[in-house]
């Protein structure tokens, strides 16, 4: 599974967001660490979109085919499929 590139883009911004890709087996999981920002990120997922709040930025992604989960969790995205 490919990280949408919008995710790139917003990690490209700054230091303390780092991405991760894992493959398991049958499983492949992307991992958004959106680093100590000192506010709780919350995702919202309307239809094939997911829209990301941090900080008082929001921005929004096509959730990657073959995505089963999108879930966020101390500070973690995590996209798995």
């Amino acid at each position: 599974m490919e990280t949408p590139p919008e995710l790139k883009d917003v990690a490209g911004d700054g230091d303390e967001i780092t991405i991760g890709n894992r493959e398991y087996g049958d499983e492949s999981v992307i991992a958004v660490d959106f680093g100590p920002t000192g506010e709780n990120p919350s995702v919202d997922v309307v239809d094939d979109t997911a829209i990301v709040t941090v900080g008082g930025k929001q921005f929004e992604f096509d959730v990657p085919a073959g995505a089963s989960d999108v879930i966020l969790n101390d500070g973690i995205l995590t996209i798995r499929g």
